[in-house]
């Protein structure tokens, strides 16, 4: 864990029950500061999502499915932790990562699609994975290795949970914004919906990507 706290007093779920009982304003905003300086850190966010599960549930029911999460996940691990990267979380048919930088996310996203592109040629098409993967980067509250919370989480959720279809890649501007110039990255710009807001982000082509 990056921030251990040196007793229960500064402990992260302590500093937001004590926030969320404080009537005042100015103490709110002191414990606010404190939870920020004890537990925050400016990361690179990554959240992949395994494409089709109700389609893929109702053809051929939850052990079928859970099967091709449990591939993904043995797969995934190693691939994210050669870019520099942690697992944070499996949840579901998520995988939650954190990276110091976006341009280690993205070549972790390529990379994760070229491997499952390359299992899905042994496979039948039923055992095909197919992915949708978001990037943010910006400021997150990290309460321990295993979860993290910020807005950079949630947009990158919503690009791969909700926005990406099978085979993409989005990153947001903010997150491209701090790639090299010389960093090969096959891209096109789009306008996308996230929590009703009109936001314009990057979608990342895999299959042109040379040394991104």
């Amino acid at each position: 864990m990056e921030h251990e706290a040196t007793d229960d007093l500064d402990s992260f779920d302590t500093l937001l029950m004590r926030y969320s009982q404080e009537p005042r304003g100015g103490e709110r905003e002191a414990i606010a500061a404190r939870i920020w300086a004890r537990f925050g850190a400016k990361l690179s966010v990554l959240v992949v999502d395994m494409s089709g599960f109700t389609r893929i549930s109702r053809s051929h029911g939850i052990v079928h499915y859970l099967s091709l999460i449990h591939r993904l996940q043995r797969s995934a691990a190693p691939i994210i932790q050669s870019y520099a990267g942690q697992v944070v979380k499996f949840e579901a048919d998520n995988i939650f990562a954190r990276f110091p930088a976006p341009q280690h996310a993205i070549q972790a996203a390529i990379a994760l699609h070229l491997a499952m592109d390359a299992e899905n040629l042994l496979t039948p098409d039923e055992l095909d994975i197919r992915l949708a993967c978001g990037i943010d980067h910006g400021d997150c509250l990290l309460p321990d290795d295993h979860d993290y919370f910020g807005t950079a989480v949630n947009r990158a959720s919503k690009l791969g949970e909700d926005v990406g279809t099978p085979g993409t890649i989005l990153v947001t501007d903010e997150a491209m914004a701090l790639v090299p110039d010389n960093a090969s990255l096959a891209r096109t710009r789009l306008v996308v919906d996230i929590g009703g807001d009109r936001t314009p982000v990057w979608s990342v082509d895999y299959r042109d990507a040379i040394d991104a």
